[in-house]
């Protein structure tokens, strides 16, 4: 009886490891993706799973209208991002959050929840003093339909950005603001107390960018032609000229880059000064 029992198990064994061999590996029904954008010097990423239409009929259907959805499959759809945000004229922590919808034909409601832990929509487990923010958007009807459902970062500015919702022929979108200006300002400020020519050029060349100061611009691009005169430097010398409004000197300094771009056999400067001083002649 006893060397029965021992045969039994070692079958049993046996059975249990046949059965693990055969194990298949197949596709996941909605695979994981992830999103990740650099906006100005945030950082931004959304995990999420992605279900397909695979014939069925979404929204209002598969994805009921006025309940809370995941916003994908499987587990709660996550968003991140290194900096404080702005997102609908609100304050958002850096951090990671849940981001959940309420669909709806005309409105869809979005919220941030500060409780990641949840597989779906948390069911009971879910309270609503732990939302971050809820906000509403009007949806859009997308010109083609999207089989599998998509996350975008789209719209990329040094500032802003768009979160896109897309599946079926449904368009969602909000706007996320960065606070690169903030940042940038901050750190030119402190690097200023101390400085080389390279961030001369750098902080001269984003006052211009960014519609500052062009008289601090210019003297900042004169120090950094002092450390060192090369045409790139020249060049933006010569647009901050151009953009206060002072053509002549402008054209002047353009003239000097274009030297200095043929010495160094960089044609695309030599070209572009030749653009603009025949511009800026005209005026």
């Amino acid at each position: 009886m006893r060397r029965f029992k021992n045969v039994l198990i070692l079958l049993l064994i046996a059975g249990f490891g046949t059965s693990a061999l055969a194990q298949i590996n197949v596709p996941r029904p909605s695979p994981l993706g992830t999103v990740k954008q650099t906006v100005g010097l945030t950082d931004i990423s959304v995990t999420y799973s992605r279900p397909s239409m695979k014939g069925r009929k979404i929204f209002g259907s598969l994805v009921p209208y006025g309940e809370m959805w995941r916003t994908g499959a499987n587990m709660s759809t996550k968003i991140s991002f290194s900096d404080a945000v702005k997102i609908d004229g609100k304050d958002v922590p850096a951090g990671e959050y849940a981001l959940y919808t309420i669909p709806g034909k005309d409105k869809w409601t979005i919220i941030l929840h500060k409780n990641t832990s949840y597989a779906g929509t948390g069911g009971k487990d879910y309270k609503a003093s732990e939302d971050l923010m809820r906000f509403d958007v009007k949806p859009a009807v997308y010109p083609v339909a999207v089989e599998t459902f998509t996350i975008n970062v789209s719209d990329v500015t040094d500032e802003s950005c768009m979160i896109e919702l897309l599946w079926e022929q449904t368009q969602v979108r909000f706007q996320v603001n960065t606070p690169v200006d903030a940042k940038v300002m901050a750190e030119i400020e402190e690097k200023m107390k101390g400085v080389t020519g390279s961030t001369y050029y750098q902080a001269a060349r984003y006052y211009l960018e960014h519609d500052k100061d062009l008289n601090l611009a210019l003297e900042w691009i004169d120090k950094a032609i002092a450390d060192s005169e090369k045409f790139w430097i020249v060049r933006q010398k010569a647009l901050i000229l151009a953009k206060m409004g002072r053509y002549p000197e402008a054209i002047k300094a353009a003239e000097r880059s274009k030297a200095l771009a043929i010495e160094a056999s960089n044609n695309d400067y030599v070209r572009m000064n030749d653009e603009s001083i025949a511009e800026w002649s005209k005026k």
